[in-house]
């Protein structure tokens, strides 16, 4: 059997219906034996060596297929390299577009909305897609899900972060990147076991319009509702987190919760007391966008967090997208690449806390760094040694990665917190974009992909030390609180809280 994924069709061998299997004929019919987008011009109308020119070939018209369960077989692309790459193209230029819509929604209408909005849209886009009858239908659609659904890590995150307590930022922040590496193993056994893409497809969207629900199960984040202004919204959760949390408030805190002439300042001061948020009396400031034009703290923050983005997503995106062929089934290897991803939220629980978040991510940055530098140097026959360097690569990236999202949101203050979460992540999808094309690097030299890949991961790691340690401090919700970390006088860093004089 040919050990390709196409062949070209030769009538005058094949039987009907025509078979991917050769049967002899491939040696004189095609190219080494498996002609993928050419064969050997014919002479004779029969299948014979002597029926096919040995040195003259011809561009195929029509394939014969290994399988039929992907999109290159329903639309015929076997031999369009550009309109398979275009998929991917399209989808990354979607997310350029979903995330500062998704941001725009979540900092306007709440964390809430634009969460639901996001899982549910990519549902209904990505079920319309599964029925596309054209690859120009395929595409377009594929881009239209990534707009519709691409902001829904970031919103579910940044919504996750700040209902969180200070002392479990991290382990929150780690275990729904967890959540997302056992999500990408479950999709890789159900492909496995559903390889047919249509089918596949609708299996994977229709659980997503259970995220309907959540505007009835989900609370709104009590951080962006007193950014807002919407205090009796904010004290109705607060009554519910402390009753959940079993925290008893004093009669008179629940007087004057329900007292409708209470002040801003007392609705601050309370929340702080019972969910700790830290929230500032609102007042009335500036437009976001002009806030952040003129702090220079904030845009030279927002370069350094773009290009960690950028560094990691090249990184975690081509270790994942070269995992497929690595020794063994493709299947089973992405699956351990994905479940990897899990010791390495472990360590970030375990290191951010007690170490700090600068010092833990610039090690997992260097441990990647040299991990990847060196695998090219591996000799061949060390193949374990080969794969054990790629999965200690794929777990410092993610502990970077599961720490970056944490780290960036502690750095930028509520209001405009998930608008410059989303402007890096939007940034990392340069990285996204650029990750399938680091192979072609080797045709200059073989080493080349994992060279630039550990002198990016060396850089971020030393931008860290332009950045303020966050760590046992409380989310800042202002410009002037999050310019100010670590430099504000009055805050005393200790083991678990932060004391404020």
């Amino acid at each position: 059997m040919v050990s390709l994924l196409n062949s070209c069709r030769v009538p005058e061998c094949e039987v009907s219906p025509p078979e991917f299997e050769t049967n002899g004929w491939g040696s004189w019919a095609l190219p080494d034996s498996g002609g993928r987008c050419e064969r050997y011009v014919p002479t004779g109308s029969i299948c014979a060596p002597d029926s096919f020119h040995p040195n003259e070939t011809e561009q195929c018209t029509s394939w014969v297929y290994n399988n039929n369960n992907s999109i290159v077989s329903t639309f015929d692309l076997a031999c369009e390299e550009w309109k398979r790459t275009l998929v991917g193209t399209l989808h990354s230029a979607g997310l350029f577009v979903a995330l500062p819509i998704t941001a725009y929604i979540s900092d306007t209408y709440g964390r809430r909305v634009a969460f639901i909005i996001t899982a549910v849209g990519a549902a209904v886009v990505g079920l319309g897609r599964s029925f596309s009858q054209t690859y120009i239908t395929y595409v377009s659609l594929e881009f239209f899900e990534a707009v519709a659904g691409g902001g829904v890590y970031c919103s579910g995150f940044v919504l996750a972060v700040e209902m969180m307590g200070l002392n479990r930022r991290v382990l929150g922040g780690n275990i729904v990147s967890s959540t997302f590496a056992l999500g990408q193993a479950v999709t890789a056994l159900i492909a496995w076991v559903i390889p047919e893409w249509r089918t596949l497809t609708r299996v994977l969207y229709i659980p997503s319009f259970l995220f309907l629900f959540y505007y009835f199960l989900l609370d709104e984040s009590v951080r962006w509702l007193l950014s807002k202004g919407r205090r009796k919204e904010a004290i109705k959760i607060i009554f519910k987190a402390a009753a959940v949390n079993k925290r008893k408030l004093s009669p008179e805190t629940i007087k004057r919760l329900s007292d409708e002439s209470l002040s801003d300042q007392d609705t601050t001061k309370i929340a702080n007391d019972t969910m700790k948020t830290g929230i500032e009396p609102n007042e009335k400031q500036p437009h976001l966008l002009l806030q952040l034009l003129k702090s220079r703290v904030l845009m030279t923050r927002l370069c350094i967090c773009s290009f960690w983005w950028i560094t990691l997503t090249i990184i975690y995106y081509g270790l994942s997208i070269n995992s497929v062929s690595l020794v063994g089934n493709s299947y089973v290897n992405y699956i351990l690449t994905a479940l990897v991803e899990i010791p390495g939220y472990c360590l970030s629980i375990f290191s951010l806390d007690r170490f700090g978040r600068k010092s833990s991510i610039m090690t997992a940055f260097f441990i990647c760094g040299v991990s990847l530098v060196s695998l090219p140097f591996v000799p061949e026959h060390l193949q374990w040694l080969q794969i054990c360097l790629n999965l200690l690569g794929k777990l410092c990236i993610s502990m970077a990665f599961s720490s970056i999202y944490i780290y960036t949101s502690e750095l930028y203050p509520t209001t405009l917190r998930q608008s410059l979460v989303n402007l890096c992540s939007m940034s990392g999808r340069i990285g996204h974009v650029i990750a399938p094309q680091t192979p072609l690097l080797m045709d200059y030299m073989e080493s080349l992909p994992y060279l630039l890949f550990g002198v990016m991961a060396a850089t971020s790691a030393l931008l860290m030390l332009l950045t303020p340690e966050t760590l046992n401090l409380k989310l800042p919700d202002t410009v002037k609180q999050a310019e100010n970390i670590a430099n504000a006088p009055g805050v005393e860093r200790t083991t678990n809280v932060v004391v404020e004089q």
